[in-house]
């Protein structure tokens, strides 16, 4: 009974790990052909002109759906390929969080420590402009060993949890796409702003 009940707890395990990574896979795709589609606007054109490059863009994610289906069809097989693909993917990025190491800069999850660290070094990375994209931070991150195998969905994740604020819009370079404004962070945060309004009210 106890070995049913272990192999019962395993496969369930198995499966829920499955399903979280197959959620997050899709996630992180979607994520990332939403960003390649928006950041085909020009922002030097107006009206129906700056709407020709996302419109281009998804009129070839269309094609190439239409050529993958069409492969697939021509050769069903293949199939069996995606699906391991998928399957492996959804496995490694299914783990839970105990089972990961985090070595961001930020490894203290939500601790006042983790913010700063990580708050410096997005400083850092924008020099003297007014923003920073995420994906060249990962980019950092990686050149120095870190955050190997992880997205820019995965490094949004971890702001989040830091409280790090971070929009799709911030442009550098005059393209627009998932960063980091100087303003934003140079902005007291949520927590400080209302210590300060505490200890105002409270020496009035």
């Amino acid at each position: 009974m106890k070995r049913r009940l272990a192999l019962w707890a395993a496969r369930k395990s198995a499966a829920d790990r499955l399903a979280r990574g197959s959620a997050t896979v899709w996630q992180r795709r979607a994520d990332a052909l939403t960003s390649w589609v928006r950041a085909g606007r020009r922002d030097d054109l107006t009206g129906w002109r700056a709407a020709l490059g996302p419109v281009a863009r998804l009129a070839i994610l269309g094609v190439l759906a239409y050529a993958v289906w069409a492969v697939i069809r021509a050769l069903p097989w293949l199939m069996w390929l995606l699906a391991g693909w998928w399957l492996r993917a959804a496995w490694k990025a299914g783990r839970a969080p105990a089972e990961e190491t985090d070595d961001a800069p930020a490894d203290e999850a939500s601790s006042a420590a983790g913010r700063e660290a990580l708050r410096g070094l997005l400083l850092k990375l924008m020099g003297e402009g007014s923003g920073v994209h995420l994906r060249t931070v990962l980019a950092h991150l990686q050149e120095h060993g870190q955050w190997e195998g992880r997205t820019v969905t995965d490094l949004r994740l971890q702001l989040g949890r830091l409280g790090v604020p971070h929009d799709p819009r911030v442009k550098v370079g005059g393209v627009p796409t998932w960063g980091v404004r100087r303003r934003d962070l140079e902005a007291p945060s949520p927590a400080a702003a209302e210590e300060a309004s505490t200890a105002s009210s409270t020496a009035a």
